[in-house]
Parts: structure tokens; sequence; C-alpha cells
């Protein structure tokens, strides 16, 4: 309160009035606002950076399971061609037409038997292949928004040495690295 040239005021007016007379302006003041978008920009990279490479870690786990479970059916089929061999050398050893009308029989449900277990192998040996597509795309997109996370925190960097040494053109080079680092996250968003 002011009464006759006496003027009083508590700590927080004192603050508000501080804050008023030496607000930040200039240099500064741009440095604090592009700083803090490029900081917050960054935060969202470095999120969508880290979600792609769970993506892609996730896929090439999906692509191991479907090619063991390949595998396995390539095992099976490979104990259907013995049994299928066996079959063929007891058909043409055995004397007996009886005997032979049985082995032809086995014969026969072998190879359709193995044609089915062939048809799913190669089924999960294709859906191993997607996975392993997926997972790759994921890690390209991994790497976009790491390139665009680190551009940022370099525009950061540069942003407080601009702020110390008062240099007007490293004012422009935060920006420009900013613009790269914004750039390089549009095309991680774009799939590019």
């Amino acid at each position: 309160m002011s009464s006759g040239g006496f003027h009083v005021h508590g700590p927080h007016d004192h603050e508000l009035e501080h804050a008023a007379q030496h607000e930040p302006r200039g240099l500064a003041g741009q440095l604090a606002v592009i700083t803090a978008v490029l900081a917050t920009v960054g935060a969202f990279f470095s999120y969508m950076g880290g979600a792609t490479q769970a993506n892609a870690a996730l896929y090439k786990n999906d692509a191991a399971i479907k090619k063991t479970e390949a595998s396995n059916q390539w095992n099976y089929y490979q104990a259907k061609s013995s049994k299928q061999n066996l079959s063929e050398l007891a058909l043409d050893l055995s004397a007996n037409e009886e005997q032979k009308a049985k082995y032809r029989d086995k014969i026969a449900r072998y190879e359709k038997e193995k044609a089915e277990i062939k048809d799913k192998a190669e089924k999960l040996e294709a859906e191993s292949s997607h996975f392993d597509e997926l997972s790759e795309g994921q890690m390209h997109l991994h790497h976009r928004w790491a390139q665009a996370t680190t551009a940022l925190q370099v525009a950061i960097a540069i942003a407080a040495i601009a702020l110390l040494t008062k240099k007007r053109w490293m004012e422009w080079a935060t920006v420009g690295l900013g613009i790269v680092g914004i750039s390089l996250g549009g095309a991680a968003w774009l799939h590019l």
C-alpha cells in the first residue's frame, strides 16, 4: 500500500513486479520458447521411437515362433517320408498280395499326409517371413524416430550455447536443426 510516498507490498507482489520488469525478451525469450517446443516434440518422438522398437521385437518374436512351428512340421514331414520309404521297401520285399495291398494303402496315406503337412509348413514359413518384414518396417521407423529425436536434442544443446554466447546465428542453427528433426519425425509419421 502507498500513502504519502511510502510504498509497502508483500514478497509475492515484489516477484510479480520483478518478473514484469525483467520479462524475458529478445534472444533469451525466443530461445526459451524454441527450447520448450523442441523438448515437447522431442518427448513425443522419443516415445514413438520406443514404441516402434518394441513392436519390432514383438514381430521378430512372432516370426521366430512361426519358424519353429514350420520346422516342427518339416520334421513331421520327414518322419512321414521315412515311414513311407519303409512301406515302399516292405512292398518290394513282400510276396503276399494281401500284404502288398496293405503297404500300397499305407504309401498312399503317407503321401496324402505329407502333402497336408507340407502345405501347413509352407504357410507357417510364409507367416514367419511376413512377421520378419513387419519387424524390419518397424525398425526402419524406429531409426527415423531416433534420428528425429537426436536432431532435436542437438538443437536444444545449440540453443543453450546460443543463450550463453548470445550469438544470433546459433539461434538460427537451433531453428534449422529443429526443422530437420521435425521433418525426420514427419517422415517417420508418414512411414517413409
